[in-house]
């Protein structure tokens, strides 16, 4: 988004794109499964940071899914060449420029078509986890937008209906603040928020060590792949909203907040942490303790019940 925004006449940073659309957050949900085990996400879904920047930076984001690869290719080739640049959703698993060792069928995987070369049939792709644009061919990045399974893509492409602009910011900044807070301390779903750590650490817990160790290690792997490598997790997340609110402290004229900034980066490192003894334990260099990585995630759960409340006050005041 920061990237797409740029190219439509708003310089707008990462970790401001990601703090303004109110993108911080926690769910763990065991009823959506990926690879049979349950869906754990430090952030919002993409969909909804598409929908929370439109509002403070007055603009609308058209939308638009297929019934056919077919009429998705040809969607997608009509607004590269009218020189739109187009925000895609594919799978990981088939995009060939990704490396193989991090290829996996998940398929919210999201990036940016800034053209197309049509005397090779290539796309060129701009894409978050790689450092520099590639080019994709048009077969391969048609399937990856067409995979099957859960969170289909269903060949979401998205772009901007007109320019964004630049909000007021000390309105902009403590209303998304506020949002931020309502999902993590006061949201009433139990799954979502610091709530949701306690139910993630419940579940940790209650893995076996005796009976199934190498299912215990494959959950726990899992919980390391969701918070490290998929969009930069737990650590990663905080760290960047942090930096949003060193940014916002200047532009809202609010210097409580980045004092706060630096508390967050600590909880990142406590995220980070976290991972790490998680990961000595898959690969038996530490005895294997769900109990441990359970207490860790209560202690994560209070430090940011802490953090978040010292938020909204520093918004309210």
């Amino acid at each position: 988004m920061s990237s797409m925004l740029r190219h439509y006449g708003l310089p707008l940073s990462e970790p401001m794109a990601f703090g303004l659309s109110s993108a911080l957050a926690f769910a763990y949900l065991p009823f959506i499964k990926l690879s049979g085990l349950p869906l754990v996400s430090w952030r919002m879904p993409p969909k909804a940071i598409l929908r929370g920047l439109q509002k403070p930076l007055g603009f609308t984001m058209r939308t638009e899914t297929f019934r056919t690869p077919e009429k998705g290719a040809a969607r997608l080739n009509e607004l590269l060449d009218a020189g739109q640049v187009v925000g895609l959703q594919a799978s990981v698993f088939w995009l060939p420029f990704i490396p193989p060792d991090f290829r996996f069928h998940f398929n919210a995987h999201n990036l940016l078509a800034y053209g197309r070369d049509a005397s090779n049939d290539d796309y060129l792709i701009s894409d978050p986890v790689l450092e520099t644009a590639v080019r994709c061919p048009a077969a391969d990045l048609t399937r990856a937008r067409f995979a099957r399974g859960v969170l289909a893509p269903k060949g979401l492409l998205y772009y901007p209906a007109n320019p964004p602009r630049a909000p007021e910011w000390k309105t902009a900044l403590p209303a998304a603040i506020k949002k931020t807070t309502r999902i993590m301390l006061h949201t009433p779903v139990p799954l979502i928020g610091v709530k949701g750590m306690l139910w993630l650490a419940r579940a940790v817990e209650r893995l076996p060590v005796a009976a199934d160790a190498q299912a215990t290690k494959l959950h726990i792997g899992h919980l390391v792949r969701m918070q490290e490598e998929i969009g930069t997790g737990g650590g990663g997340f905080r760290f960047l909203y942090a930096a949003f609110l060193e940014e916002a402290a200047s532009l809202a004229q609010r210097p409580a907040l980045a004092e706060l900034a630096a508390e967050l980066v600590e909880i990142g490192d406590g995220w980070r942490a976290f991972a790490l003894a998680a990961a000595r334990m898959i690969r038996d260099r530490d005895p294997l303790d769900p109990a441990r990585l359970a207490q860790c995630l209560r202690a994560q759960a209070a430090r940011e019940r802490t953090f978040f409340a010292a938020l909204i006050r520093a918004v309210c005041e």
